[in-house]
């Protein structure tokens, strides 16, 4: 687990970066209990999330929200629903299971030398019960949450969470801190940069923003990610619309010492996957 224990991140509002991923959970208290932010990477690393909320917080967990499909954010949600606690995400999800996640799982199983990093022999894919499919209030356990769908960026599942009172929002991989923001599995690149330009229009210089990975950060953290894929963006355009093949891109010092070759590559053939209508 890095970086400590729970750190609140606003009033009654906190951070836990668990390892491995060092990926964030979010625990929202109100006066009838806590809402969870994301439950990790399998149904062992949710129940310690569980364990942890009752431990140090001593109040049942009333809810959870998913930020967004990705396994290390959605693999433990089986535990907290059968308790019978109710799971907010974006209404794509299970579609997303169905293209991404699930082929994932089920070749891990049959080839475990693949990723043996993985514990995946007890996950059973649950999507959340409650499908976002507009903005929308929710009040778990007495506090205000908004629920924000986001367009297609880190994937076309991604939900913005605001705690207007504590003015925190959790973003999930939108924006990450702790690396650079990763592509693949279902990224759209493109659209990654309108993204992070429409949240910088509602968000205050005094909001305090939670990363899918790493240490909260602030706006203008999140308006410097929003320029470098600004300029990834225009690169991949141009170049698929100069019949650049993906091997012939160029994409420059800056982008090359910011992302990964791996990464960029990983961007390049999404963009041109979805520029080509694939």
């Amino acid at each position: 687990m890095s970086g400590g224990g729970w750190r609140e991140v606003g009033p009654g509002v906190f951070q836990r970066r668990y390892d491995p991923l060092d990926v964030s959970v979010g625990a929202v208290l109100g006066p009838h209990g806590a809402t969870i932010i994301d439950t990790r990477n399998d149904p062992a690393e949710a129940r310690e999330i569980m364990h942890d909320v009752a431990r140090r917080f001593g109040q049942p967990v009333v809810a959870v929200v998913n930020t967004h499909a990705h396994y290390d954010h959605t693999f433990g949600n089986q535990v907290f629903a059968r308790a019978g606690i109710p799971i907010y995400g974006h209404y794509l999800i299970p579609r997303h299971f169905e293209q991404f996640e699930g082929p994932r799982l089920d070749l891990v199983r049959e080839r475990p030398d693949l990723e043996p990093e993985m514990s995946w022999s007890q996950v059973e894919l649950t999507p959340p019960t409650a499908l976002v499919d507009s903005a929308q209030v929710v009040r778990p356990g007495g506090r205000e949450l908004e629920l924000l769908p986001l367009g297609p960026g880190h994937t076309d599942t991604d939900l913005a969470i605001r705690i207007p009172d504590a003015g925190v929002w959790f973003l999930g991989d939108v924006i990450e801190e702790s690396g650079p923001p990763m592509f693949g599995s279902g990224s759209y690149p493109l659209g990654w940069p309108l993204v992070l330009e429409s949240l910088a229009e509602r968000i205050q210089d005094t909001e305090v923003l939670v990363p899918g990975h790493g240490a909260p950060v602030d706006r203008a953290f999140l308006v410097d990610q929003a320029g470098r894929f600004s300029a990834l963006a225009a690169v991949l355009s141009q170049a698929h619309a100069a019949g650049a093949t993906l091997q012939e891109i160029e994409f420059g010092q800056a982008l090359r010492g910011y992302w990964p070759e791996e990464f960029l590559k990983e961007a390049a053939a999404d963009a041109y996957r979805q520029l080509s209508g694939s």
